[in-house]
This record gives structure tokens, C-alpha cells and sequence, in this order.
């Protein structure tokens, strides 16, 4: 089976030898993905804000890699704050509420920037001849 790497060119990607998502026959693993652009935190305190662009930048990378949200059959979310979880399963709602995939939620100590309150992981798997 083919191998295709799905890079956002972001400079972490280089640094730390990863891919933004690997897709491997109807397979697509998403790699942990948070709300950065660059230094730049998007929605810098706001749980939902930071869920909602983490699951937008997971999107497009399912996109790159033919798939689509509904695809997509586990989500993992790594939380600093578990109490904030209404807001990010609101979040995580907006996006996939009708798709409702198999998901876990939990905390961890921290992540890569203190200013980063969730991250995300997906799994997707696309119907055969996708």
C-alpha cells in the first residue's frame, strides 16, 4: 500500500520529524494537532476556541488526505484542565455531532506551550476506492 505524509509546513513537523497526517490505504491518522499558527495561539485561554480551531486544522488535513470529518471513527482529546470540558465538547460537538465517533477526553499535566489548553488526535478510516 501506498504511504502518503500530509504536511502543514509547520516547523515542529522538521524539528521533530512527524507528519500532520499519515494516510495509508483507506487508513488516515491525524497527529496530535493544537491551536497554533505559528508562535501564535489562536483563542489563547478559551478552551472552546482553541478545541474548535485544532478540529479545523484536522479537517483540512483530512481533506489533503482525501477524507472527510465523516470519516473520521476515534478522536482523542488531551485536556490541561478536564473542568473546562463542557466547553470543548461543544466544541467537539459542532463538529461532530451527527458523525458521533468514538472519543476519549483527558487530562494531562501540560503540553508543549503553557498557553495550549487541548489537543487533539484523529483517526479516520474511508469507505474502499475512496
Amino acid at each position: 500500500m501506498q504511504r502518503v505524509n500530509i504536511s502543514t509546513g509547520a516547523v515542529w513537523e522538521s524539528k521533530v520529524g512527524y507528519s500532520r497526517a499519515v494516510r495509508i490505504g483507506n487508513l488516515v491518522e491525524v497527529s496530535g494537532t493544537v491551536s497554533a499558527d505559528g508562535d501564535k495561539i489562536i483563542g489563547e485561554g478559551d478552551a472552546y476556541e482553541q478545541t474548535k480551531h485544532a478540529l479545523a486544522k484536522i479537517e483540512a488535513a483530512l481533506i489533503k488526505a482525501g477524507a472527510t470529518l465523516h470519516d473520521v471513527v476515534r478522536t482523542r482529546m488531551f485536556v490541561t484542565d478536564i473542568s473546562l470540558w463542557e466547553d470543548i465538547g461543544r466544541a467537539h460537538a459542532e463538529f461532530f455531532g451527527a458523525i458521533r465517533p468514538a472519543t476519549t477526553m483527558v487530562e494531562v499535566n501540560k503540553l508543549i506551550d503553557p498557553r495550549l489548553l487541548i489537543e487533539i488526535e484523529a483517526t479516520a478510516v474511508m469507505a474502499p476506492g475512496h
